[in-house]
């Protein structure tokens, strides 16, 4: 009877771990964030600016943004003047 139930646990261990194992390998890769959005999604949901922002120590940013054929430039000098333009070339390839 004790050899019977040994042989249950042991078989039933083996199926367990590859039944975890199988669960493990499955998990699919999280979604593509679409190119013309401005952030990306973490494997938590949190978003992730794209944007890219030079900062410089004296407290002064600069930081591109594009979107389509049309670029914005948002600038803080470090008096803390803010400014921003917008470009856009229609012409230009995306």
């Amino acid at each position: 009877m004790k050899t019977i139930a040994r042989t249950a646990l042991i078989i039933g261990a083996c199926i367990a771990s590859t039944t975890f194992a199988s669960m493990a390998a499955a998990q699919p890769a999280p979604p593509q964030t679409p190119k013309n959005w401005t952030y990306e999604v973490d494997k938590r949901g949190n978003r992730i600016a794209r944007n890219v922002r030079e900062t410089k120590p004296d407290g002064s940013w600069r930081e591109e943004i594009r979107q389509g054929n049309c670029v914005t430039i948002k600038e803080r000098s470090a008096t803390g003047e803010y400014k921003e333009s917008r470009q856009c070339n229609p012409g230009a390839p995306k």
